[in-house]
């Protein structure tokens, strides 16, 4: 089954195709570290035989969180907690990477101003944002590239940059969100600016032989916003410094999504493409027969299960005992797959 063949990256191999994306677990406090919670719960995955598993959204500086819950990469404190993470996963055969974020007008915390390309609501409930000058868009790159360097140090195989969800990278890109007039606003090449000098400066201090992933938007479920063909000259654009994209749509501003089974493969398969780029799918993918069919057809390369592997983090374990496949099961769980 090619769910169950590996996959290399780089100088990353993952024994499988499974992925486990990011997904807030809203379990830190205000110092952002890592803690017992999150190291069982990346852990129990690692051990359940997912390939790759992707740490929740990261904030690259405090008011870059969504939640003063969520997990932080601003200063070398919090390294430790992760480094613990990265070696317990890999202790079990497993890969890690990191997402990276700055939530922007998103950030529903108290501890810093909320920002965002310009002073537009997510939503009326929300709070109005402060427009970024120009030398605070220079300084959130470097945080970007300063947080690049401590996922080095905590030994993470890889990187995500978040540019979906409707989170600041995601807001310089829709037109919905940037309505600057300088050379971050205006037309899709100034509006890909920010994430572009994003990924140089990341690309300037993370190792050369890891791969770098992109999470994106595809769509913006509103008329005027980014559309799959917008998403396509972005990632042209900025493909030579990405190894992978992981394609989401959705979250820049509120909108009825239908999340049937496979929702967003369509821009999976279009972005792999288009983009001659592999990519990661994800979005309400719950059945390793359905993984297999997009993996045999080529819609993707890898395929992540998310709340799936919330219900069921031994699904790999399952699903091969199932198939009767021979793969590397937990010493101390293989009298209970035999």
């Amino acid at each position: 089954m090619n769910t169950f063949k590996d996959y290399t990256l780089k100088n990353m191999n993952l024994k499988n195709r499974i992925v486990m994306p990011p997904m807030c677990m809203y379990s830190s406090d205000n110092t952002g570290k890592a803690n017992e919670f999150h190291y069982n719960h990346y852990i129990t995955r690692a051990i359940g035989g997912v390939g790759l598993i992707i740490v929740e959204s990261t904030g690259v500086v405090k008011n870059g969180r969504i939640t003063d819950n969520d997990l932080g990469i601003w200063n070398n404190t919090q390294i430790d907690g992760l480094k613990n993470i990265v070696d317990g996963v890999r202790k079990y055969g497993s890969k890690i990477a990191i997402q990276l974020n700055h939530g922007g007008r998103k950030y529903t915390g108290i501890d810093g101003e909320i920002v965002a390309p310009s002073a537009i609501k997510f939503d009326e409930k929300s709070d109005l944002p402060k427009e970024l000058t120009k030398d605070e868009i220079t300084e959130i790159i470097l945080n970007f590239k300063e947080a690049a360097k401590r996922a080095e140090k905590a030994g993470f195989d890889a990187i995500e940059i978040h540019a979906a969800h409707g989170y600041l990278i995601h807001q310089f890109l829709s037109p919905l969100s940037n309505i600057r007039t300088d050379e971050y606003g205006g037309n899709i090449k100034n509006r890909t600016r920010f994430l572009k000098e994003v990924l140089q400066a990341v690309a300037e201090v993370w190792p050369k032989e890891k791969p770098i992933f992109l999470r994106v938007s595809s769509y913006d479920y509103k008329s005027g916003g980014i559309t799959l063909d917008n998403m396509v000259e972005i990632i042209n654009d900025i493909k030579e410094y990405i190894d992978i994209v992981h394609v989401s749509t959705g979250g820049l501003i509120p909108a009825q999504i239908n999340a049937y089974p496979g929702y967003q493969l369509n821009f999976s398969e279009t972005i792999k493409v288009k983009c001659n780029i592999p990519t990661i799918a994800v979005g309400s993918i719950t059945d390793v027969n359905m993984a297999e069919e997009i993996l045999s057809n080529n819609r993707a390369d890898l395929v992540a299960f998310g709340r799936e592997l919330l219900r069921n983090p031994y699904l790999v374990l399952n699903e091969a005992k199932i198939r009767n496949l021979d793969i590397d099961y937990p010493k101390q769980y293989k009298n209970a797959f035999n």
